[in-house]
């Protein structure tokens, strides 16, 4: 999968089947569904869960938080905007 067939998974109801947890959390908090994401993101205990964890206390705007979680796994606090943030995860989660 692509990033533009990511987008276009949007459209639907259900993400596809086939969807590892990562992008399961980046296609629920695209769609807004931001508990949906969280409750995957915390049963992840790898370091792809903290930094998607972390991302999406960004998007709640809680940044101690966020960078709770960044530090768990072991990066930096993203510096660009929540948008190149999701697409930079996109691009390593696809």
């Amino acid at each position: 999968m692509n990033l533009d067939q990511f987008q276009a998974s949007l459209d639907g109801d259900q993400p596809p089947e086939d969807f590892a947890s990562a992008l399961l959390v980046l296609w629920y908090e695209a769609k807004g569904q931001w508990e949906r994401a969280h409750q995957i993101a915390q049963s992840m205990s790898d370091p792809e869960g903290a930094i998607l964890h972390a991302f999406l206390h960004r998007v709640e705007g809680d940044l101690s938080n966020a960078g709770y979680w960044y530090r768990r796994a072991g990066q930096a606090p993203f510096e660009g905007s929540l948008q190149q943030e999701r697409e930079t995860l996109l691009q390593r989660f696809l």
